[in-house]
């Protein structure tokens, strides 16, 4: 087949198997609920290919510094007669720091910030859920992060739920945010230059097992 025969070809498979994907997109599109109370009760464990925890902290004024965790596990029990029983641990795994910087990477998690080599993990545990919307909420828990530990709170979104074809599985999917003092967890390099509030943000899929 001549060049120009053979790219023609390829384009024509592109386009039907693009014309294939929009006609499967409604047979296999979840239908997603909301409402909480429609969400099916059981544990639920993280799909770690959709989800995200990102930090952002002032920069001596000039910037916003973004940074996430690639690598981080959150198992979910959901009870949809009674969502203020949810309990939720999560585990980060603070040597997965991702700036998109190895050297200033090997920084932060060195003994001056982070010192991952004597504190690997971050842990959070849920202690309580306050219901303050159709599908929002308030959760506290326990987070120890560089071996000190603290209460914190998130407002949770729960986005709802919904059988979903191209996993196999029953999913709901949350978004929370919560801010903390980096200094409450005695980080406090730089105190003065570098902003003490850090905000977090999380976006989340679980599967029921």
């Amino acid at each position: 087949m001549r060049p120009k025969g053979m790219f023609k070809a390829i384009c024509l498979a592109a386009l039907f198997l693009c014309a294939g994907c929009a006609a499967l997109a409604p047979v296999f599109a979840p239908k997603v609920n909301a409402d909480p109370t429609a969400l099916r009760a059981g544990n639920y464990s993280l799909d770690p290919a959709h989800a995200s925890l990102i930090f952002k902290i002032d920069h001596l004024g000039f910037s916003t510094y973004v940074g996430r965790f690639n690598s981080f596990n959150i198992s979910l029990d959901f009870d949809e007669n009674d969502p203020t029983a949810a309990r939720v641990e999560a585990v980060i795994d603070m040597t997965s720091l991702d700036v998109a910087n190895d050297e200033f990477v090997n920084t932060l998690t060195g003994s001056n910030w982070f010192n991952t080599d004597r504190f690997p993990e971050a842990v959070f545990r849920s202690t309580a859920i306050t219901v303050t919307g159709d599908n929002r909420g308030v959760m506290t828990g326990d987070l120890t992060l560089h071996g000190i530990t603290n209460p914190v709170t998130l407002d949770v979104t729960f986005n709802g739920g919904g059988s979903d074809r191209l996993r196999g599985a029953y999913v709901i999917g949350l978004s929370a945010t919560s801010q903390i003092s980096r200094k409450a967890f005695g980080v406090d390099r730089f105190d003065g230059l570098v902003g003490d509030a850090v905000k977090i943000e999380i976006e989340a899929e679980f599967l029921r097992e």
